[in-house]
């Protein structure tokens, strides 16, 4: 679907492009005309002034705002070559105990998922199964076992989850300033489609974004890295980190700048019809607003928001609401300072053109109409920009809050559930029944529980037994074959669902997930795939077995380095998870002591 709205102007394929309402004005034929010539002449003369931006430099623009011209600026965003063909692999290691093998060299960025989850629960064990068969690094759970006894409603959890977040990305021996960094709530986000799926969309996302930033905001004369007392142009904006969007501003002021002062989503003007962004219930406003429960980026960036946020908590006391309010305040300010830059670096032209599309209500800034902004306080020296912008169209993160109506569950070689899909949402402006490129070139759905070597070596790591009443799994499933949680109106199948708003939905709609059927099967192959030097050679060759240097399959590591099994993390949530009626998670066939290649026991022979 093209990108379309205020933000970038850029029209949907086979739209009708109406005049402007002072073209159209009715007029007698022999006068009609010359005024159309003279006012478009002066409409021309108005968009070639516009669309020249004067030529500032950043100690320029910094003067007129009273910043520091030695603010630091995003950087353009990373090379991450990591396709199918292109494996991610682990490192070498000293520890005896590992569950990466040693000797190979990691050549290219490490992908990390963070889940801050200081308690255990079987809604985090639904979070960590869906990443677990669909191959997404192994979690590292920020803040687990820790107590919380702070003050306010939350006794503290929230600021400490951005603590705990921002220590962790302090320890670049873990990860470095290059590696991409995904972290996600840890009580309702399910993921829906493989990793690699997930970092081609930021690619492109961010490559999107960052077309759009250098049309609305131009370029700028900075110093050429490399080549002492030489300039270039570049773009004086570059975007790195996405965060989620969400359909209403909270807990944020409406006049706070993290709700006042952001873009416009880039969704159509009237994907919901009429109602669209008119709606008081907010279910057809489109997503503009920060989400803070899902972001990705690179670790160097991530570190710097994270940083920021900490100071609004530890010494600024911002964080009493919530982490959702920091980070939409950074997000806000950031918009706030790109907006004023914009328009001291207008020319005459410009100014008048923006004057005349306000009054007629074409304007694209969110600050049109001289909106009042409160809450911000401009600290000379103190940097704003952070390279943040939002996944608006949900390819990447589906956030629920006031969409649930948009989303149905569907297989989509189904052919009957097109006219009730379209009898049930008349507004629909796209296509929602065609399957994305990206999903239709990747592997099978049952390929990533076990993507590695195949081999029944026991000296190749095998962890769990194959057993023909556990282990039955379908011969071949296609991504048509099975529902798929789908957003109509963005025509897009999200990455993940953020099941945050109404959640009730954590219940209602967790077993219509595509593989909650074969959840328990998948989990064990997922665990029995090999971990021996065989199955990271055989990633080398081509696969993406390891994503960062600790390796590891069926646990998650603690942000203290330990490693816990599935077991050790969910053991008695099996019929909230699994809802299959088959006991105990490694009791299914009775007391068995199963044991990995590294001797550690799996399932213990005795219940505790």
């Amino acid at each position: 679907m093209a990108q379309h709205g205020s933000f970038d102007a850029i029209y949907e394929p086979n739209q009708t492009h109406t005049l402007p309402a002072f073209l159209r004005i009715s007029r007698p034929r022999r006068t009609r005309t010359p005024i159309y010539l003279t006012l478009g002449s002066l409409l021309l003369l108005l968009v070639g002034w516009k669309s020249t931006p004067q030529l500032t430099t950043k100690s320029t623009i910094a003067a007129k705002l009273h910043l520091s011209p030695t603010e630091p600026s995003p950087y353009a965003p990373p090379s991450l070559h990591h396709e199918a063909e292109s494996p991610l692999l682990a490192p070498e290691t000293k520890d005896d105990n590992r569950t990466a093998p040693l000797g190979l060299h990691k050549t290219n960025p490490s992908f990390h998922l963070l889940i801050p989850a200081s308690q255990t629960n079987p809604q985090l064990c639904k979070t960590l199964l869906s990443s677990f068969v669909l191959a997404y690094p192994p979690p590292t759970l920020i803040n687990h076992g820790k107590k919380f006894e702070g003050d306010g409603w939350d006794k503290g959890t929230h600021a400490g989850k951005i603590r705990g977040v921002y220590n962790y990305l302090n320890h670049k021996d873990k990860i470095a300033d290059e590696d991409l960094v995904l972290i996600v709530d840890g009580y309702d986000v399910w993921f829906q489609l493989p990793p690699v799926i997930m970092v081609k969309r930021y690619n492109a996302l961010i490559s999107e974004a960052n077309d759009r930033l250098r049309r609305r905001y131009g370029t700028e004369v900075r110093q050429k890295q490399g080549v002492e007392r030489a300039t270039e142009m570049a773009p004086r904006f570059f975007q790195t980190v996405v965060f989620g969007a969400d359909k209403i501003c909270w807990p944020n002021s409406p006049s706070d700048p993290a709700c006042a002062a952001v873009p416009y989503s880039t969704l159509p003007k009237d994907v919901y019809g009429p109602s669209t962004d008119n709606d008081p219930k907010s279910f057809h406003n489109r997503p503009r607003y920060l989400n803070s429960g899902t972001v990705m980026g690179p670790a160097k960036d991530l570190r710097a928001i994270y940083e920021v946020a900490v100071r609004k908590v530890e010494e600024e006391k911002r964080g009493t609401i919530g982490d959702q309010f920091v980070f939409a305040e950074i997000l806000g300010e950031q918009e706030y300072q790109r907006e004023m830059q914009r328009q001291s670096s207008r020319g005459t032209g410009g100014r008048w053109y923006e004057w005349i599309s306000n009054a007629l209500g074409g304007d694209d800034s969110p600050l049109s109409g001289n909106q009042t902004v409160k809450n911000m306080t401009v600290v000379p020296g103190r940097r704003y920009e952070f390279g943040i912008g939002l996944d608006y169209e949900s390819k990447m993160f589906q956030t629920m809050t006031h969409s649930e109506g948009d989303l149905e569950f569907f297989a989509h070689n189904d052919s009957a559930i097109v006219p009730k899909v379209l009898e049930k949402h008349p507004n629909l402006k796209g296509n929602p029944f065609a399957m994305p490129f990206d999903i239709q070139m990747a592997h099978g759905p049952l390929w990533f529980s076990s993507p590695g070597n195949h081999s029944l070596d026991p000296k190749d790591g095998i962890l769990l037994p194959h057993s023909d009443k556990l282990d039955d799994l379908p011969d071949h499933l296609d991504w048509y074959d099975i529902p798929l949680a789908t957003n109509l109106y963005a025509s897009t199948i999200p990455s993940l669902l953020h099941v945050n708003g109404d959640k009730s939905l954590l219940e209602r709609w967790w077993p219509s997930m595509w593989y909650h059927p074969y959840s328990r099967a998948l989990l064990r192959r997922f665990i029995r795939s090999t971990q021996s030097r065989k199955a990271a050679q055989a990633a080398a060759a081509g696969g993406q077995t390891w994503w960062d240097k600790r390796g590891g399959r069926g646990g998650v590591w603690t942000d203290n380095g330990v490693w816990m099994s599935w077991n050790d993390v969910c053991k008695t949530t099996e019929e909230m998870v699994f809802g299959d009626g088959k006991g105990k998670w490694g009791w299914e066939e009775g007391s068995r002591k199963v044991t990995n290649f590294f001797e550690t026991v799996i399932v213990e022979d005795e219940e505790e």
